[in-house]
């Protein structure tokens, strides 16, 4: 008995025409299935673009595939697999690698090259027409943008607004919610009058526990989404939006709509703030070019999140200096605001010596960086043992499988229960011993890939360095970094450093 995977899809803008709802097309797979007499494991089913592979219960079903867990996957009909002919090929190669045959409700598949070719076709008009589909809809939008209407969707509920929908009288706008407008126009007063930052807004509507528009705690994109929306002026614009980013479209492709969002504040008071913004940018510590050598090498030992570089104000002498520090990200209250990391924060110029002193006294030591070096390429030797391994272990889980398949209909056919007990008992044993092996080996795999790949590249470029280790650049001490796999890992006064090669931590001990 062959083991199925059922898929279907809608897409957003119409689920139910022509028959192809999620339900009709689960129950036409469901029959197709038992008609032929295949076992349903696996049941996908999603509202998701036919356009993109990057859809959730597709990239199930593709694990799946890889790990030839299944033996057919069965549609409604190919578009719903994907409307983009290059997507399908894709997929259908993919398929057919690992030996899966794929099976349509409504389509017979012919898999001769000019059954090839046509299927190809399908999947071009089918793209063809989902371009319509999404032209449509623009264009719809559009003509309710020129009728005075706001379309529903997230822009539509600004904060400071009420949205009162389509549907309803006077619909396709917003009204003022005072509550949420008195804090709009004290924002705009903070960062114009008090000159604060926009982090610094941020934290204070969390002290004042201001509410948003979701009960959610605020943020910093939140704050500068409010003071870059020129909406709060009166002045409401659609089709705004490129690649994800709002207001960065041409601005001839825009669109006014008028009387549709009343103003909260004057278009003096945005003015002043934009400038504010802009001199806010010119004067942030963030602007000052400075190198971290250790940037995205260190972890915090205590919450596990990444440090970073940043500049502090410290006083020396009763004079303010700019100094260079790696501080633990979960300090930072826009990350964790309840349960900030205590861990330290340490100054850059001490650390980075302290670290590239550890890897030259290391790496100059020729005999120890040889023997690491051996024992990398005897683990990458292993690849082709365990590689093989794994594969018996898959052919042993799929007859397992199948002998429990056959087991079932033992059971079905009144076959001995308890006989039918004990040998499901030793299948779910061997499966389950098999299942902790191939664990084990997917881990030894992995390793020894890594090593594989590495340890050519590693070695040429060890000997390359180690006669200059000291005069090094900036940018030849971060290859070096990234070539070793560093990571150091701190937590208060100690650092230990990871890496590569790495047969023992070696551990600096400083204050920070």
């Amino acid at each position: 008995m062959k083991i199925a995977t059922v898929y279907c899809r809608v897409s957003t803008d119409n689920q139910e025409a022509e028959g192809t709802s999620l339900q009709t097309q689960l129950e036409a797979c469901l029959n197709y299935c038992r008609d032929k007499g295949y076992d349903v494991a696996y049941r996908f089913s999603e509202a998701y673009s036919g356009l993109t592979l990057e859809r959730p219960k597709l990239n199930e079903l593709r694990e799946l595939v890889r790990n030839e867990q299944i033996d057919v996957v069965v549609v409604y009909c190919l578009d719903r697999l994907s409307r983009n002919a290059t997507h399908g090929v894709i997929l259908r190669d993919e398929l057919d690698k690992h030996h899966i045959l794929i099976e349509s409700v409504t389509e017979d598949i012919d898999k001769t090259p000019l059954g090839e070719a046509i299927t190809y076709l399908r999947g071009t008009f089918s793209q063809i027409e989902a371009e319509k589909i999404r032209e449509r809809t623009m264009r719809g939008k559009r003509a309710r943008a020129k009728e005075g209407r706001i379309s529903c969707g997230g822009a539509a509920r600004l904060y400071g607004y009420d949205y009162i929908k389509v549907s309803q009288v006077n619909g396709g706008r917003r009204v003022i919610n005072d509550i949420e407008a008195s804090w709009v126009r004290q924002i705009y007063q903070w960062l114009v009058n008090d000159g604060l930052s926009t982090s610094a807004i941020t934290y204070r509507l969390r002290d004042l526990n201001a509410l948003t528009k979701h009960n959610r705690l605020w943020c910093r994109a939140a704050v500068l989404n409010i003071l870059k929306n020129p909406a709060y002026t009166g002045h409401t614009y659609a089709f705004t939006t490129a690649k994800g980013k709002r207001f960065t479209r041409p601005k001839e492709d825009w669109i006014e709509i008028d009387g549709v969002t009343p103003a909260i504040i004057s278009q003096e008071l945005f003015e002043a703030a934009q400038k504010q913004l802009q001199k806010n940018r010119q004067q942030s510590p963030r602007n000052v070019k400075n190198q971290y050598l250790l940037r995205g090498h260190i972890r915090c030992r205590r919450c596990g999140r990444a440090y970073y570089g940043c500049l502090t104000k410290d006083r020396f002498d009763s004079v303010r200096e700019l100094t260079r520090r790696y501080r633990c990200s979960g300090k930072f209250r826009m990350v964790e605001p309840l349960n900030r990391c205590t861990n330290r924060s340490w100054k850059a110029d001490i650390l980075e010596a302290k670290v590239w002193t550890e890897l030259e006294g290391y790496l100059s030591d020729h005999d120890l960086v040889m023997t690491e070096l051996e024992k990398q390429c005897q683990d990458a030797k292993q690849l082709g043992v365990y590689e093989a391994e794994l594969q018996q272990i898959e052919r042993q889980f799929r007859a397992t499988e199948r002998e429990q398949h056959q087991l079932l209909k033992w059971a079905l056919k009144d076959f001995p229960a308890d006989q039918v007990e004990i040998e499901n008992r030793r299948l779910n044993k061997a499966r389950e011993t098999l299942r902790t092996r191939r664990a084990e080996l997917e881990t030894q795999l992995k390793a020894s890939h890594d090593a594989s790949i590495n340890v050519l590249k590693l070695e040429t470029f060890i000997k390359q360095i180690q006669d200059r280790l000291h005069t090094l650049d900036f940018e030849g001490r971060r290859l070096a970094l990234d070539m070793l796999g560093i990571t150091v890992w701190l937590d208060g006064q100690t650092a230990e450093v990871t890496g590569t090669i790495d047969p023992e931590n070696a551990i600096v001990t400083t204050q920070p």
